[in-house]
């Protein structure tokens, strides 16, 4: 993506993860509980197609289901997801 050394504009791209992708580097900022709602589809998906691929490193599975947890808290407490 542009910023990070590539061409492409998030204006060219649809995808439910942006929220989580398009954000500095640098840490700080943070999700909502209703983004949160609306990632968390997509990384599930994530994981289960993971799970089923040979050659995915357990430690991004582990991390992505992690991040699932993360999630799932964050929209039952109502609260925001805060980045470090």
């Amino acid at each position: 993506m542009w910023g990070f050394g590539g061409e492409r504009l998030w204006s060219d791209v649809t995808t439910s993860l942006e929220p989580l992708l398009d954000r500095p580097d640098d840490g700080g900022g943070e999700l909502s509980p209703t983004e949160c709602a609306a990632l968390l589809p997509r990384i599930e998906e994530i994981v289960d197609h993971w799970q089923s691929e040979v050659g995915v490193p357990r430690t991004h599975i582990d991390a992505a289901q992690q991040l699932v947890g993360v999630l799932r808290l964050c929209i039952a407490k109502d609260v925001e997801l805060i980045f470090l």
